[in-house]
């Protein structure tokens, strides 16, 4: 069977993740099926909605497939494999039809974009939502920087440098999701979106989903809010370190006691990345700059050393490069925003204008 599996139900177009003992991670192929399925369901004019969901009990998706990346020679697979992702996720988060995402299970990287760019946006009891990626030497792409900087606060930065994953709540509170529907629900939701008249619209669909929804309860970030908020709030890494080591609290320690463990210049690139994220007019332009940074880092960066210790030979113990925050040049991180290959998006503005970046 494919690695997506698509289909129509009533009035339903479903997308189903078919890699369920990879945890559904995201590959190329996997990107052009699902591309091309909504080609068809775009054009079909008896489908009232997109339905993205993932096979296996255990996630929506777990990231892209980042042992291809490793294996590949050079660059050129990786620029089709995030040039194509990426026009994906931009797509999704434009789809003219209600585009439905269960973010059911572990639901990370690559999963985030398919699923948090979407018009409507479902997690369960069981959803574990994060961009881990600052542990493997890498950034969080896939339009987080564009998401993450849109969190209350400083919430979204707290999340992109440690990859803290988000239950329910949180995962609402963060604006990565709309509406918790518990997984006993979900066959109940499949079926009246299948329902759904082929006019319908978005608030159709998102009454749908309201009728099945749950109170998600408080959002467990909510209790360290102030401390997020103080100490996350500066441009340069060793004042948050510098800012959570001052404020001592257990939350403030094993915070830093996290970001201690992520590659220092993962760290450094995706504050930047974030804080420019705030301004950002769209979520192309994001994704734009993520492509080319993501670029830099596989060709000199720690991405593949990260893959390394984390898939290859899972020892967990990453060689990073350089090993200290005090260590990482400003100028090699200015150099990773600068254009590498052609636009993922062409005839937007051309906004990679180097910065002096500093630790």
């Amino acid at each position: 069977m494919d690695e997506v599996i698509v289909e129509t139900v009533g009035r339903l177009g479903r997308l189903r993740l078919n890699r369920p003992k990879a945890l559904n991670a995201l590959t190329h192929r996997m990107v052009g099926l699902i591309d091309r399925a909504l080609d068809r369901f775009a054009e079909d004019p008896d489908i009232a909605c997109v339905l993205l969901t993932g096979e296996g009990e255990r996630g929506l998706c777990a990231g892209g497939d980042v042992r291809s990346l490793y294996e590949s020679e050079g660059t050129a697979f990786a620029e089709r494999f995030w040039r194509d992702e990426y026009r994906l996720d931009a797509r999704i988060a434009h789809f003219e039809k209600p585009f439905v995402a269960v973010m059911d299970g572990i639901t990370m990287g690559g999963g985030v974009g398919l699923s948090a760019h979407a018009r409507h946006r479902v997690v369960t009891e069981r959803s574990r939502v994060a961009m881990p990626e600052t542990g493997i030497g890498y950034l969080p792409d896939v339009g987080a920087t564009w998401l993450l900087p849109r969190a209350p606060g400083e919430i979204g930065t707290y999340l992109g440098l440690t990859g803290a994953p988000m239950e329910a709540a949180d995962a609402i509170h963060a604006g990565f999701a709309d509406a918790l529907v518990p997984t006993t629900a979900l066959p109940r939701l499949i079926a009246a979106l299948a329902d759904l008249p082929a006019e319908s619209d978005h608030e159709d669909a998102a009454v749908t989903i309201r009728a099945l929804a749950r109170d998600p309860g408080p959002a467990p970030l909510e209790a360290h809010r102030a401390v997020i908020d103080r100490c996350f709030a500066f441009d340069m890494m060793d004042e948050i370190l510098a800012a959570l080591e001052a404020d001592g609290s257990a939350f403030a320690t094993a915070t830093r006691a996290t970001l201690a463990e992520k590659a220092p210049a993962s760290l450094v690139l995706t504050l930047c990345l974030l804080r420019r994220g705030r301004t950002a007019p769209s979520l192309e332009d994001c994704l734009e700059r993520e492509f080319h940074a993501s670029l830099a880092m596989l060709a000199e960066g720690d991405f593949r050393e990260g893959v390394r210790a984390a898939v290859i030979d899972k020892d967990r113990n990453p060689r990073w490069s350089p090993p200290r925050l005090d260590q990482v040049d400003p100028a090699r991180i200015a150099r990773w925003l600068e254009p590498r290959a052609a636009p993922v998006f062409p005839g937007q503005p051309d906004r990679h204008v180097p910065s002096t970046t500093s630790a």
